[in-house]
C-alpha cells in the first residue's frame, strides 16, 4: 500500500470509529510503528488528525468541507454499493435528478446502458460520464462552482417549474433526526431545496459517516425525504432509532 493510500485508509477508519489506538492501526494496516508514526505526523501537520497518548482522533470542523477530489477517493467501496442500490429504484421512462457529489456521481456509472431515461443534473462529472450514452441529458443553468465541478442554479436562468422529476437522488454532508439533512454550501443547499420541492420521490444517497452530523446549512427535515440509502456501516441501534422516528432506511448489501 502506498503512503497516500495508507493515510487515506487512516482517515477512513477514523471517520467510522472516531478514535483509534496506535496498536489498532498497526494491526489494521500491517505496518511497523515507525511507518505509522511518519503517516500520523504528516496527517497531524495537515490538521487532519489529533494525536493523544496512545492513540489518534479525527479533527472535524462543521464549517469546512473536504474537497471533491478527497471525497471521490474516500469510502469508495461504500459509495459504489450505495449507487448500485439506488439503481434498483431507477426504471426506463423515468426522469431523474442526480445531484453533484461523490456518492451520487457513482450512480451515473451504472445507468449508462439504460434507454428511455432522462437525467437532469448540476454535476459536470455526471454529464461527462453520460455524454456518450443514449440517455437524454439536461444540465441546470447557473453559476459554475469549479471547486465542486457543479452548477448552482438561479431561477432567472433556469425555469425549475417546467421540470417533471420522477425521482431525485441527492447528497448530504450531515443527517440527524432532529435537524434533517444538511450541507456546507448555501448555494448547493438552495438548489437541493428546490429539487426536493419539485420531485415526486426523494432519495438521499449518503454513506454511514454522514449520520449524526449537523453541518452548516440545513436543507430539509427528514419528513420531506422518502428514503435514505446508506451502507452497512450504520450501527443497528442507530438504524432502529431512525426507523422508530419514521425514517425509511435502505442499507445496501450489494
Amino acid at each position: 500500500m502506498l503512503p497516500l493510500e495508507r493515510q487515506q485508509k487512516i482517515i477512513d477508519l477514523l471517520t467510522i470509529k472516531k478514535v483509534l489506538k496506535i496498536t489498532e492501526l498497526t494491526e489494521e494496516l500491517h505496518v511497523s510503528i515507525e511507518t505509522l508514526r511518519r503517516d500520523l505526523t504528516l496527517l497531524t501537520s495537515k490538521g487532519k488528525i489529533e494525536k493523544f497518548y496512545g492513540g489518534v482522533k479525527l479533527v472535524e470542523s462543521k464549517f469546512e468541507e473536504s474537497t471533491l477530489a478527497e471525497r471521490m477517493g474516500s469510502r469508495l467501496e461504500e459509495k459504489e454499493k450505495i449507487a448500485k442500490t439506488c439503481c434498483n429504484y431507477i426504471n426506463e421512462g423515468d426522469c431523474i435528478y442526480i445531484d453533484s457529489g461523490s456518492t451520487t456521481y457513482q450512480i451515473a456509472k451504472y445507468i449508462k446502458h439504460m434507454n428511455k431515461l432522462t437525467v437532469i443534473t448540476n454535476s459536470i462529472l455526471v454529464i461527462n460520464e453520460l455524454l456518450n450514452s443514449n440517455i437524454e441529458l439536461i444540465i441546470i443553468g447557473g453559476k459554475v462552482r469549479q471547486y465542486e465541478q457543479s452548477v448552482t442554479a438561479f431561477e432567472y436562468l433556469f425555469n425549475f417549474n417546467e421540470l417533471n422529476i420522477t425521482k431525485a437522488f441527492i447528497c448530504a454532508s450531515g443527517i440527524t433526526i432532529e435537524k434533517g439533512i444538511s450541507d456546507y454550501s448555501l448555494e448547493e443547499a438552495i438548489t437541493r431545496k428546490k429539487i426536493i420541492e419539485l420531485s415526486k420521490e426523494v432519495y438521499v444517497a449518503a454513506d454511514s459517516a454522514k449520520f449524526e452530523k449537523d453541518v452548516t446549512i440545513g436543507i430539509a427535515p427528514l419528513d420531506k425525504i422518502d428514503c435514505i440509502i446508506t451502507d452497512n456501516g450504520l450501527k443497528n441501534e442507530l438504524v432502529k432509532r431512525y426507523e422508530a422516528a419514521g425514517v425509511r432506511l435502505i442499507v445496501s448489501n450489494e
